[in-house]
């Protein structure tokens, strides 16, 4: 389906932008291309290596 189509069917069903107003076949695309570019940002996280690091600890007793 083509972002006009899927504007008019938004617009026929009363689903308003969060602004608040009816949909265009831009901001249906405006839509999309910025959920793929999230996916993508979390798709890379998820991905992430991140280094070891290892501390010296201390071991002992408190005195009371």
């Amino acid at each position: 389906m083509g972002y006009r189509k899927i504007a008019k069917k938004l617009n026929e069903w009363g689903i308003k932008t969060h602004t608040g107003k009816t949909w265009f076949n831009t901001s249906v695309h405006s839509v999309i291309k910025r959920y793929g570019q999230r996916e993508e940002r979390i798709e890379k996280l998820r991905h992430k290596k991140y280094k070891s690091k290892l501390s010296k600890m201390k071991m002992g007793f408190v005195d009371e």
